[in-house]
């Protein structure tokens, strides 16, 4: 039996939800309990919390002074309402994108687009609800027709318009949230792909929690890269720098996708290739204590396909500047149910391990991924999550193995340059009608820290991919990136 879960179900939910949190307060009446509005998840907004003041009140507890009486729901309600509002953080993003490829046969993929997205995020109403919407665009200065194909225009180098984040956010505790709507999400196999004009966007429900052990509730854990953005403009969230553990978790259900450039969701399963609409059941959890961390992650999506991913990392504190790091992944993918997607059983896996060696401002990165006999893996939902998948190939052909050689340079943070150079060397894939190929990336970015050009950013990408046998030219792939992001 397929579930679907239709928008009317959605909005349903959201009205459970909020009955019972409007009832879960009701119920604390004029108690004077500290409400943490700290959001749960990365890349939320987050206001200030209230405090009990304990050391600077004559007051004991359990007492109520005349100023502090005859307070009433409506006066909290509506003064957690004004503080959503100025809590409102509105963010916009313009980006211009050339992107030129010259392809193995010959044929050239060109077009020169401009766009962006503009988007707000709510506070929290009631200290429980927040709403955030987004809009993307992407428009053509230059697109030939028998060019097409770059991904930064629909088909047939069509402009696009298209609301593609509007979604509630529901806090139901502390670092428990559940995402409802239109939204972005980011993991392994489900995520933005925000590497054109717009990302993947999905039409979902998600939980997503976080449980500390041991950790200091009076202070909120400090983002790594706060302030960062992501290779082509998004904010960056990391995970924090504590010593103390700390679980991360999520589940939902992903119903349909909007492609990165596309005007329309569709369903997951169409999306992966198959002609039914199936949704996707995601489910996982992340263990994080000191330097070290574990975790997995698994989406099935009935008769269609199940992919399960595993990774682990640890960090090596040789000494207080140099801290080499040890990673190590695993894929399994396989098809289930009816097997709809090819019309038959396939499975493929593929394991990988890297090391990333930083020297002063430097980054040394040697990796390795090997995938197994059987069929090639794919990631029908946004990018590969593989320690090898690089600019244009993801090396994940059965049979391929791949070695990958990278350095990066940041120079001094005041001039905002940082570069990088890598190398793929891929070995023959077992399909005899496949060859090996390699491929060769440079990388050039520039983001002023300060001044007028602050949240402006140009990136110029640069890719050669050689194969190894067949009668093909060299691919050769140039992307030119120019974002400016601003929040107020």
């Amino acid at each position: 039996m397929t579930i679907r879960t239709s928008p009317r179900g959605y909005a349903y939910s959201v009205l459970v939800l909020l009955a019972v949190l409007r009832s879960a307060d009701a119920a604390v009446g004029q108690q004077q309990s500290q409400i943490d509005t700290t959001a749960a998840a990365p890349s939320t907004v987050t206001t200030p919390g209230d405090s009990d003041e304990a050391a600077t009140s004559s007051t004991e507890q359990g007492r109520t002074p005349l100023p502090d009486s005859f307070q009433t729901w409506r006066e909290w309600r509506i003064e957690k309402r004004r503080g959503a509002f100025e809590d409102t953080e509105f963010r916009f993003n313009i980006r211009t994108f050339y992107f030129d490829q010259e392809r193995f046969d010959g044929s050239v993929r060109q077009a020169f687009t401009v766009g962006g997205w503009a988007g707000l995020k709510t506070g929290y109403f009631l200290d429980h609800i927040a709403f955030g919407v987004t809009g993307y665009t992407s428009q053509k200065l230059v697109g030939d027709l028998d060019r097409d194909g770059t991904s930064l225009l629909k088909p047939g180098q069509i402009p696009y318009t298209v609301l593609g984040e509007a979604y509630a956010d529901i806090r139901i505790i502390k670092d428990l949230n559940v995402y409802v709507g239109r939204k972005e999400f980011d993991t392994p196999f489900i995520n933005g792909n925000d590497t054109r004009m717009t990302p993947n966007t999905f039409e979902a429900v998600a939980l997503q929690g976080k449980i500390s052990f041991g950790a200091n509730e009076d202070k909120p854990s400090p983002a790594a890269n706060e302030g960062k953005t992501s290779v082509d403009a998004k904010e960056v969230q990391a995970s924090p720098s504590t010593n103390d553990a700390t679980l991360r978790y999520g589940a939902g259900y992903f119903d349909r996708i909007k492609e990165k450039n596309a005007d329309r969701f569709i369903s997951m399963s169409r999306s992966a290739g198959a002609s039914v609409n199936r949704g996707v059941y995601t489910a996982g959890a992340l263990f994080e204590k000191g330097n070290f961390s574990i975790g997995g992650i698994d989406y099935y999506s009935q008769d269609i396909i199940n992919i399960a991913y595993a990774e682990t990392k640890l960090t090596l504190p040789i000494t207080a500047d140099w801290k080499p790091k040890l990673s190590a992944q695993f894929v399994d993918q396989r098809s289930v149910g009816e097997e709809l997607l090819q019309g038959g059983y396939f499975s493929g896996r593929q394991f990988g391990v890297k090391a990333d060696v930083p020297f002063w401002k430097a980054l040394l990165t040697v990796a390795y991924t090997y995938t197994t006999d059987g069929t090639d893996l794919r990631s029908p939902w946004g990018g590969y999550p593989g320690y090898t998948s690089v600019q244009v190939q993801d090396f994940f052909r059965a049979g391929e193995g791949a070695l990958l050689v990278r350095g990066g340079y940041d120079f001094p943070k005041s001039t905002g340059l940082s570069v990088y150079a890598l190398a793929v060397f891929g070995t023959k894939p077992s399909d005899p009608g496949q060859f090996a190929q390699n491929e060769y990336n440079a990388n050039l970015q520039w983001s002023p820290p300060e001044g007028v050009l602050k949240g402006f950013s140009l990136r110029v990408r640069y890719a050669l991919v050689q194969q190894d046998g067949g009668d093909v030219h060299d691919l050769r792939d140039l992307r030119v990136i120019c974002n400016y992001t601003h929040k107020f």
